[in-house]
C-alpha cells in the first residue's frame, strides 16, 4: 500500500503585534498582520484543495491548536510545542504517520502546490530535499523517513541567519541525498515587502493543483 505524503504548513496565530516582527517595524504591526493572514489564507485554501497529500497544521502558541478560532479549515492541527524552531520541526516529523513529509512556512506568497509536489517528487530518489530562501535560511523541508532519522534532526543551527541552511546541512549524515528546489524569498522586511508588491501587481498564470510537478 501507498504511504501518505504529509504535507505541515507552520503557523502562528495572527495577532496584532504578535506576527511579522520585523517587517511591521518597517510597514506597521496593522499592515503586517494584514499581509500575514492574506498570504496564510491563500496558501491554505491552495494547499487544502490539492488531494496529492493530507495537510496538518502546526500551531503556536499551542492554545490555539486546540479549536478554529486562528486558522477555521478543515485540516489536522496540533501545537508546536518548546523550543527552538528545530526542535518544533522534528517533534512535528516525529509524531505523524509513515509517509513522507514536507514542512513549509506561511510567509512565502510565492509558494504553490506545484513547488509541494516537487518536493513530493524528489524524496523519491532523495532521503531530504530544501527550498532555499534568499536570506540564507529555508522555506521548505522535506523529508523521506527512510531510513531511520538521525538524532537530533537539527543539531547546532543558526535559526533566523544567513548560516540556517548551512548549519543544517551540515548536521545531517553524509551519507543522505540531498536534493534542491529553487530559492525562493520570505517577505520578511520592508524592502522584501516592497518587491513583493511590485511582483505581484504583475499578471501570472494560475498555479492549479494539477500543476506540473
Amino acid at each position: 500500500m501507498r504511504q501518505r505524503r504529509h504535507l505541515v504548513v507552520f503557523l502562528r496565530a495572527p495577532r496584532l503585534g504578535r506576527v511579522k516582527s520585523r517587517l511591521a517595524a518597517g510597514i506597521g504591526a496593522l499592515e503586517a498582520l494584514r499581509f500575514y493572514r492574506e498570504t496564510c489564507e491563500h496558501l491554505l485554501r491552495r494547499m487544502m484543495r490539492d488531494r496529492r497529500w493530507q495537510v496538518h497544521l502546526a500551531l503556536t502558541p499551542d492554545r490555539d491548536a486546540l479549536g478554529a478560532r486562528a486558522w477555521p479549515v478543515a485540516a489536522a492541527r496540533f501545537g508546536q510545542g518548546m523550543g527552538d524552531l528545530g526542535r518544533r520541526m522534528e517533534r512535528a516529523v516525529r509524531r505523524l504517520p509513515p509517509g513522507p513529509v514536507v514542512i513549509v512556512g506561511s510567509d512565502i506568497p510565492a509558494l504553490g502546490p506545484a513547488h509541494v509536489a516537487r518536493a513530493f517528487a524528489a524524496l523519491g530518489t532523495h532521503h531530504a530535499v530544501f527550498g532555499p530562501a534568499a536570506d540564507g535560511g529555508y522555506w521548505l523541508v522535506g523529508l523521506r523517513r527512510r531510513p531511520r532519522l538521525p538524532r537530533p534532526l537539527f543539531p547546532r543551527v543558526r535559526w533566523s541567519s544567513p548560516e540556517a541552511l548551512a548549519d543544517t546541512l551540515a548536521g545531517l549524515p553524509r551519507d543522505l541525498r540531498v536534493a534542491f528546489l529553487e530559492t525562493l524569498e520570505d517577505v520578511d522586511d520592508a524592502a522584501a515587502y516592497a518587491r513583493w508588491k511590485r511582483f505581484s501587481r504583475r499578471p501570472r498564470a494560475s498555479d492549479a493543483p494539477g500543476g506540473a510537478a
